[in-house]
């Protein structure tokens, strides 16, 4: 099945809750990505975690109903990119999508050049902002500007590279390039730290191909393709998705009887042994056993922060008793280790 603006069909919708952990394909943006899924899982509500370019493929959390409510998270969570730089020409848009506005000699790169490259690209950094972004200013996204030659100041942003891994690669576009692997903090541009490492060697480089492959411990393995997406059942897309509480499943978790239960989804505090203070925990009802929200906890007192509706907490037990009938099954996954990951499936669904 494909969706076309001109055959469109009008569609039912219907209340859907969970994550759908997305291998966003190459020339899509993340809204186009987003909206696709949507239409196919038919959808009332949908948000993603954070763009990816429509030249940027890989892991994209899309989040459905209730999980739009703990979409933040994924948000602020720390990412980690594959890309291939190409040295030797600088781009108006700093990938392969733009204009080559400059050439200039590769020099010869030794594994100590790499070496020393690594070391100083790793670490706190403050990186400014590339034009052909999203980032507002005025009112008005930065790349609209960029479309009409007009270049706006950027104050610098403060990011962090956790880790960088640099080797030497071939592409049949350029003579020389380097693949890099970077682990960074939220809002780190990529395009922007391979044109800084360009201009380091003196050549000037910019992005041939980038690919995320982990976002706040979603991996690429766990995706699935919007080609597999469309090929399956919709019952087998509703067994592609995971409940809402895998986006806190790495924080503890706190169950309350009925009585607070209740209390708690109507937003009010609850006093009691919750355990020591923190900043986030995972907030479970015990008869019947359903997921309620988040909270923090400070001094005994259990404080709501993000709620799921009575309506919504029904939707998702109806849909786990379905799917204990032979429907599609909601699962919880645990954001799992890079070392745990492999290539992304175009078959079907992760189970964990």
């Amino acid at each position: 099945m494909t969706q076309s603006s001109s055959t469109r069909q009008k569609i039912q919708r219907r209340p859907v809750h969970g994550v759908l952990l997305l291998d966003k394909p190459l020339g899509l943006s993340s809204n186009q990505a987003l909206q696709k899924a949507k239409w196919l899982l038919r959808a009332e509500k949908a948000g993603h975690t954070g763009t990816l370019d429509p030249l940027a493929t890989g892991v994209l959390p899309l989040c459905f109903g209730a999980a739009t409510k703990f979409s933040q998270l994924q948000l602020e969570a720390d990412k980690t990119y594959e890309a291939v730089l190409l040295l030797g020409q600088k781009t108006t848009t700093a990938d392969a999508e733009g204009e080559v506005i400059e050439t200039r000699p590769v020099p010869q790169i030794t594994p100590e050049l790499l070496e020393a490259l690594t070391k100083c690209f790793t670490g706190p950094l403050a990186q400014v902002p590339p034009m052909y972004s999203a980032l507002k200013k005025d009112g008005k996204a930065l790349y609209e500007y960029a479309r009409k030659g007009i270049d706006v100041e950027r104050e610098a942003r403060n990011i962090t590279i956790f880790k960088l891994n640099m080797t030497m690669t071939q592409d049949a576009r350029v003579q020389t390039a380097i693949k890099i692997i970077v682990s960074c903090s939220k809002g780190t541009y990529i395009r922007t730290l391979g044109e800084d490492i360009g201009e380091a060697l003196g050549c000037g480089a910019h992005l041939g191909s980038l690919r995320r492959i982990e976002t706040g411990g979603f991996v690429a393995a766990q995706c699935v393709t919007l080609t597999a997406l469309e090929a399956m059942t919709e019952a087998g897309r509703d067994a592609c998705l995971l409940l809402p509480q895998s986006l806190v499943a790495g924080f503890p978790a706190v169950t309350l009887d009925a009585d607070n239960a209740g209390r708690f989804l109507s937003g009010l505090r609850r006093r009691g042994q919750w355990g020591a203070d923190a900043p986030l925990v995972q907030v479970y009802g015990s008869e019947p056993a359903a997921f309620l929200g988040s909270a923090h906890i400070m001094a005994d007192e259990l404080i709501p922060l993000r709620l799921l509706s009575p309506v919504e907490v029904q939707d998702i037990l109806k849909s786990s008793r379905h799917a204990s009938h032979g429907g599609g099954a909601l699962k919880v996954v645990t954001p799992v280790s890079l070392a745990e990951s492999s290539a992304p499936t175009d078959a079907g669904c992760f189970h964990h």
